[in-house]
């Protein structure tokens, strides 16, 4: 999530350039480049709507960037795999709006102002029509999926809706509650992150009628990736600034999120930090200069060590998933994504 000086033109949104991604997805990019292209044009074409506001505000959640990992995933998965046929580029783009759903729903629940560096759609168009296009969004993606005609694709990525949104609940039902336990917590990480990954990499497998080890390999490696995905993440939102964040830094802590770098560094407080903790979290009671010593506590405590160490555990399961698959410039790209994941923190 680091800032990159220099601009490099990759395929997406109106061909606009983006910001120059680390080799390992800039790799992956070239790989699928014309698959990508598809891919756009079909989030651009099923964005629109008579109705002004719906793509008017869709398509600024969709400028303002982001990485297409989650696409990509299906996009590489499908070609590593042999597919050859142009279902893939629609899953990629339902992917994608179920992604984006997500986040439009996620951004008011949790009263952002900033995605990804931008005012939050919320922050500009208000929370109703957020809430609302979101929806619009979800049924765009469920339209793609019923067209494909696959109901194990459609099972697959329904399901993994219905797991993002138990996923979500379950983080605001463990919300300001430092009693959480650690399985608790990576019960979260997996049903509002990770179980997209999974599916994403998965019909990748099953559009290209791969037996089912393959297909489980690349559930497993979409699982895994996700998890590292969220646990760096959530050191960032302690250990980054707002440019590298792409958020407003410490958005977390003022939500009173439960993530493993609060857990970590409030299990391994003395008594002054750990009511430091209550006070903040479990009470929501907090000042302007809690942050800076929220973050404080969290570094000296070997909390940020302590979950990207987690997060490395998750990346090397990822790359061992892939070992089902012949070796290719597909499958490295797809290993060296794992590690770019635990590598944003430096």
């Amino acid at each position: 999530m680091g800032v990159v000086a220099n601009r490099m033109p990759v395929p997406g949104i109106g061909g606009a350039a983006v910001p120059a991604e680390p080799d390992a997805l800039s790799t992956l990019v070239r790989l699928v480049g014309p698959d990508l292209a598809a891919c756009n044009r079909t989030i651009v074409a099923r964005m629109d709507s008579p109705v002004a506001l719906i793509p008017q505000l869709a398509a600024h959640i969709v400028a303002a960037g982001g990485k297409r990992l989650r696409p990509l995933l299906t996009l590489a998965a499908a070609r590593m795999c042999g597919y050859a046929g142009p279902r893939h580029v629609h899953l990629a783009a339902c992917v994608e709006f179920i992604h984006t759903a997500t986040l439009l729903h996620d951004d008011v629940v949790d009263e952002s102002l900033l995605r990804r560096g931008l005012s939050s759609a919320n922050a500009v168009f208000g929370n109703k029509a957020s809430v609302l296009v979101g929806d619009f969004l979800f049924a765009r993606a469920f339209q793609l999926m019923v067209e494909d005609g696959s109901l194990k694709v459609l099972g697959i990525l329904s399901h993994a809706a219905a797991t993002i949104a138990e996923g979500e609940v379950l983080q605001l039902v463990t919300q300001n509650d430092l009693s959480t336990s650690e399985q608790r917590y990576l019960d979260v990480v997996r049903g509002k992150t990770a179980a997209l990954f999974a599916a994403a990499c998965q019909v990748g497998a099953v559009v290209a009628d791969r037996p089912g080890p393959e297909e489980a390999a690349l559930a497993e490696y979409g699982t895994s990736l996700g998890m590292a995905f969220q646990l760096v993440d959530d050191a960032l939102d302690y250990a980054a600034d707002q440019v590298t964040l792409g958020k407003t830094v410490g958005d977390d802590f003022r939500e009173g999120k439960i993530t493993l770098p609060v857990l970590a560094a409030y299990q391994a407080g003395d008594a002054e930090a750990r009511e430091f903790w209550v006070r903040t979290i479990e009470a929501s009671s907090q000042t302007e200069a809690d942050l800076d010593r929220a973050m404080l506590l969290v570094q000296r405590s070997g909390a940020i060590r302590t979950t990207l160490a987690r997060a490395a555990r998750f990346a090397m399961a990822a790359k061992d998933a892939l070992a089902v698959f012949p070796d290719s410039p597909i499958r490295r790209a797809l290993a060296d994504v794992a590690d770019y994941t635990v590598s944003r923190v430096s």
